[in-house]
């Protein structure tokens, strides 16, 4: 049985219409000629829950990702303990592994952490800004705003959490890169919800070019600033679709 299935959070938080949504998957089979076939299962079910393939508080039968994915039931289950691990999944009693739903605690936690680690970040980079940083920084912006244009949110997700690393590394955090490398599976899901919300790909732009022209000037404050402007307004976008989605669910 194959889903066909949009990105079913955004559609319930501001109807099938309002906006691009995420291309639909057409199946989940996998391609065995790249990665081991773990870690391409690992990243075809990750994208299937960050794009809203599946929806939060479904049912993950391991008989039928066999059936979808193409893999054994071994390759399934160890994948679906690494998603857990990453806050993608969880385990329910009597039900067995659900996708895990959104909580709105949880959310405000995640991007206060984003905010204090990529201000910080933010501002260490500018302090040890090159013109050969600055170059790469725009040029994977470059790569974000393209993708915008095409309205190939999948792209948008891979190229941000590209700018995000090289601003890490720019800035000399390693400890914090991986602090939120382990939250990217969360913060991706969370993007997934932003990002294609009307007028979001501009306001995002203009957010972003204040961030690297304060990068630029080595203006470390202004930088500070610019990030943590742009992750609040990030949360709050995040926070109104959840509050929609909750909303919707309780009216359906």
């Amino acid at each position: 049985m194959a889903f066909q299935r949009a990105l079913w959070s955004i559609e319930a938080a501001c109807g099938p219409s309002s906006f691009p949504l995420l291309p639909p998957m057409s199946n989940l089979r996998i391609d065995r000629n790249a990665k081991t076939l773990r870690e391409l299962t690992l990243d075809k079910l990750r994208s299937a829950i960050v794009q809203g393939y599946f929806r939060p508080g479904d049912r993950l039968v391991e008989r039928t990702l066999c059936d979808e994915l193409g893999v054994s039931r071994t390759v399934v289950r160890e994948v679906l303990r690494h998603l857990e691990t990453e806050g993608l999944v969880e385990t329910v009693a009597r039900q067995g592994p659900i996708v895990a739903r959104l909580d709105p605690a949880q959310v405000g936690e995640i991007y206060e952490l984003r905010s204090l680690l990529e201000a910080n970040a933010a501002r260490a980079c500018a302090e040890r800004s090159t013109p050969a940083l600055v170059k790469q920084l725009r040029g994977i912006r470059k790569t974000v705003e393209d993708a915008f244009k095409q309205d190939d949110w999948p792209r948008v997700l891979e190229c941000t959490e590209r700018f995000y690393e090289a601003l890490f590394d720019g800035a000399g955090k390693q400890v914090s890169l991986a602090v939120v490398k382990s939250l990217n599976a969360r913060i991706n899901r969370l993007r997934a919800l932003t990002i294609a919300v009307p007028g979001r790909r501009d306001e995002s732009n203009r957010e972003m070019n204040a961030l690297l022209d304060a990068i630029e000037r080595r203006d470390g404050e202004a930088a500070s600033a610019a990030s943590a402007a742009h992750i609040r307004r990030t949360s709050e976008l995040a926070l109104h679709a959840l509050e929609q989605q909750e909303q919707a669910a309780g009216s359906a």
